[in-house]
């Protein structure tokens, strides 16, 4: 388990990737992550604008004189400039550091991708792609296999699938 961990640890922080079985099944995960983090991008974005245009407008009535030295109620409208620019500051560094996890993360997706378009045999690349890139189950990877080939003799089986898969990650890791 530690082992595990600290090679995850070591592909998030940018370091040589041994590539194994959990770095795979992070794909999905990874790929929906890269998402959120886009999600939250974009709301940032929002923020800002709404900030910059009428949001923190601010408004009060005083009594004063006027420009024609009349005494009355005045309107004062005004943006607390010096607060707009710490929270535009604040999010524009949210958003920074977002971009810069994304960016991580799509590497290493790319890298994933990488791995599974050098595995040699065609066969075994589809069998990869469609578990971890579809992310599909092993019974939902034969019966698209199955329908890929259907003129094969002998039928893919949710367990033939797996052993292939497995057998490839044993001899290579």
């Amino acid at each position: 388990m530690g082992k595990n961990r600290s090679q995850f640890h070591n592909i998030l922080s940018g370091g040589a990737i041994p590539m194994d079985k959990t770095i795979l099944e992070q794909y999905c995960y990874i790929r929906e992550e890269v998402k959120d983090l886009r999600n939250r991008i974009d709301q940032g974005e929002r923020y800002l604008d709404r900030i910059t245009e009428y949001e923190y407008s601010v408004k009060d009535v005083v009594r004063g004189s006027r420009s024609d030295n009349t005494i009355g109620p005045i309107a004062v409208e005004g943006k607390p400039v010096p607060e707009i620019d710490r929270m535009r500051s604040l999010q524009r560094r949210r958003n920074h550091n977002l971009r810069v996890l994304e960016e991580e993360l799509l590497e290493r997706l790319n890298e994933a991708d990488d791995f599974i378009n050098k595995i040699p045999q065609s066969e075994l690349r589809m069998i990869f792609r469609l578990y971890y890139i579809d992310d599909m189950t092993w019974p939902k990877v034969a019966i698209q296999m199955n329908n890929t080939f259907p003129n094969r003799k002998k039928a893919y089986t949710e367990d033939s699938c797996r052993v292939a898969h497995n057998r490839y990650l044993e001899k290579i890791l």
